[in-house]
């Protein structure tokens, strides 16, 4: 029989339910215990660890398609990966981690995070050095390499499209335009995604150059006076400081154009998860045991066109534009980001949306 346990770390997004709930459900069948570490790392470092459990009570089958965490993430003032770093601690927190556990006497541990939280995982992989280490992608920013999704975007995408639909709605009864900022850091594929679904007029994302004052003469020529531009909070203007919703909106004001902005802000994590999240959940809580039970480690479950594959943490980490993380001094951190050819950038131009310079 094994003994695994099932950690999640990062930001929050709609799905680590349903992760959690058929992780438990696939366990069970083949005769294993499962256990879940509460707030993560957190779980790890306090005195006794903080640990459940877990069974197909622990998170009913009703209650897998709510947002957030029933494990949790962990606590802004705790010790973790950032603050150690930081403080020169590293040394001393992996260790803290590694002997947590070995106290658990796991066989398998199945860690739900995103581009970060695996970066850092396998940076220090000598923490996970005496079980097998499987990772699920989770995030709303969708900034992984290697895999076609990641858990939590759909629902995201589906959050921000309903916002601004709403928008809409107030912004023709007072011949408004709406400058929605999404979240996404230096991602922007939620903005791309939720800007084709609800018809914006323009889409900024930090993958493309814009011009702002071809944004002003682009929304004076749309036929009409109200509408949605969408915005990713990673966009940067030259010359200017501040949000980027606040400073184009300034500069549609200065252009005689009506407007407001928005800031859906955490919404964007929240909301029922939708249909597409729970069987991607589903396929990769397969995914990841089955990868237990060949006994793989180091590895990442991956959507692959309709399949779900399992990619070692080595391929992810080299995949991706590895950077400096910003949050995280001396770290660097593998980011995917939207390619040249994207179809939806196709779709986009051909439909007439403003997306940035030489569109």
């Amino acid at each position: 029989m094994k003994k695994i346990a099932i950690m999640t770390t990062g930001g929050d997004c709609s799905g680590l339910n349903t992760v959690i709930n058929r992780i438990v459900a696939g366990a069970k069948i083949r005769g294993w215990d499962v256990w879940g570490i509460i707030d993560g790392t957190d779980g790890l470092c306090s005195k006794p660890i903080n640990v459940m459990e877990m069974n197909l009570k622990t998170v009913p089958i009703e209650n897998a398609r709510l947002a957030g965490s029933f494990l949790c993430n962990g606590h802004a003032c705790m010790m973790n990966f950032e603050r150690a770093i930081a403080m020169g601690r590293v040394s001393e927190f992996n260790k803290i981690l590694r002997d947590a556990l070995a106290k658990l006497k796991l066989d398998a541990l199945v860690l739900v995070g995103g581009n970060g939280s695996f970066s850092l995982a396998w940076l220090n992989r000598e923490i996970y050095r005496d079980l097998s280490l499987v990772c699920i992608p989770k995030t709303i920013d969708f900034d992984i390499p290697l895999t076609d999704r990641t858990i939590g975007f759909e629902t995201a995408v589906d959050q921000l499209t309903k916002y601004c639909d709403q928008l809409l709605l107030t912004a023709r009864s007072h011949h408004r335009w709406f400058i929605v900022q999404t979240m996404g850091r230096d991602c922007g594929r939620l903005a791309l995604n939720a800007g084709i679904a609800v018809g914006a007029d323009a889409i900024l994302v930090p993958e493309i150059k814009f011009d702002v004052d071809e944004l002003v003469q682009h929304i004076k020529s749309v036929d009409r006076d109200y509408g949605i531009i969408m915005v990713s909070e990673g966009v940067t203007l030259r010359g200017h400081s501040g949000r980027p919703a606040e400073i184009i909106a300034r500069k549609l004001t200065a252009a005689g154009i009506a407007n407001r902005t928005a800031f859906p802000d955490y919404i964007q994590r929240a909301g029922d998860t939708v249909a597409a999240d729970r069987i991607l959940g589903a396929k990769m809580a397969t995914c990841a045991l089955n990868a237990i039970e060949n006994n793989e480690t180091y590895v990442m479950t991956a959507l692959r066109g309709s399949d779900c594959v399992t990619v070692p943490l080595s391929e992810f980490y080299a995949a991706g534009d590895v950077r400096a993380d910003p949050n995280i001094p001396l770290v660097k951190t593998t980011n995917a980001y939207i390619e040249p050819d994207d179809p939806l950038l196709h779709v986009a131009s051909d439909l007439g949306v403003y997306i940035g310079v030489g569109e």
